[in-house]
């Protein structure tokens, strides 16, 4: 039986799942009048999910104008037009493949708060490079903290990558500017930069992040040519806060939203494109380096909507 990524995105959002649509499902089931009473209730529903009131009442604004064209005329039709919407926002006119440079090495800079699984994101970034035929190397720009070092050339060994690391205690920026030298030397197709965690809320800790954004910027014109966001799926509405400080500070350009396994919360994704405009680029499903799949929005919908087996 040949492996199905549909399958394990449907099991990665069963929680979420079972939160939002779930609740859906009660209110919409079969045969139901569709009215002014049931809209409030599909309106309740989704206020309830963490995708932020902000964006539950845009939906049900187009759910409402939608019903007084007669663009749907039953439940089921409401639930196929929540679909399309949903699906509709989290595209935001593309942007979900990964930019790559005009010529090698694309460089990609990877942030986010300590605590959100960055270190492992990257590592299945690289893995997922890696089954695309693509030479990668790794640059361990996290210097503060010996352990995230260690990890991550646990992975550059365990998925056979080069990695370029410095000092504890080495500036950051330094040891990606000798990344990049040693990116254009070997002819590698893609840099990926580990950063180190940083609470979004520090200062200090974002201008270094900016210093980061430079250096690269100076040293390659053109790069990073992405910057990718990891959020902790679990943290929810919190999430939507650390993606407008990071994009703030480093122009972000996409997302990783990791650990979206272990939570009911998933519907934070959908707040997050609509109020902060930024493509998620891949969500994590797991903790092994294939539990990683690149963001399709039509395919979300469909596994967060999907029948149980």
């Amino acid at each position: 039986m040949g492996f199905n990524p549909f399958a394990r995105l449907k099991a990665g959002l069963k929680k979420t799942r079972d939160a939002l649509v779930g609740g859906l499902r009660s209110v919409l089931r079969a045969g139901r009048k569709l009215d002014a009473n049931l809209l409030e209730e599909v309106e309740e529903r989704l206020l309830g999910a963490d995708m932020g009131p902000e964006t539950a009442l845009r939906i049900t604004a187009a759910l409402k104008a939608a019903y007084a064209e007669r663009e749907f005329e039953d439940a089921e039709g409401l639930y196929g037009f929540l679909k399309a919407e949903l699906a509709r926002r989290l595209g935001g006119g593309g942007g979900v493949a990964l930019r790559e440079a005009p010529s090698p090495p694309t460089v990609i800079l990877v942030v986010g708060v300590n605590g959100t699984g960055k270190t492992t994101s990257v590592a299945k970034i690289a893995a997922l490079l890696r089954k695309r035929g693509r030479s990668v190397i790794l640059a361990a720009a996290d210097t503060f903290r010996a352990a995230a070092v260690e990890q991550l050339d646990t992975w550059s060994r365990r998925l056979g990558v080069e990695i370029v690391k410095g000092e504890t205690g080495a500036d950051p920026a330094s040891v990606v500017f000798d990344a990049i030298d040693a990116a254009v030397a070997r002819k590698a197709d893609v840099l990926l930069v580990d950063t180190a965690g940083r609470l979004h809320t520090k200062e200090n800790l974002m201008r270094e992040l900016e210093k980061v954004r430079r250096v690269v910027e100076k040293k390659l014109p053109g790069a990073p040519h992405e910057v990718i966001l990891v959020l902790d799926a679990t943290t929810g509405q919190n999430a939507i806060q650390q993606a407008r400080t990071f994009k703030d500070a480093v122009a972000v350009t996409g997302l990783f939203l990791a650990k979206l396994d272990g939570t009911a919360k998933g519907g934070v994704v959908v707040g997050i494109r609509d109020q902060v405009d930024i493509p998620v680029k891949f969500v994590g499903v797991g903790e092994t380096p294939e539990d990683i799949e690149p963001f399709d929005p039509e395919s979300f919908v469909e596994a967060l909507f999907a029948e149980e087996a």
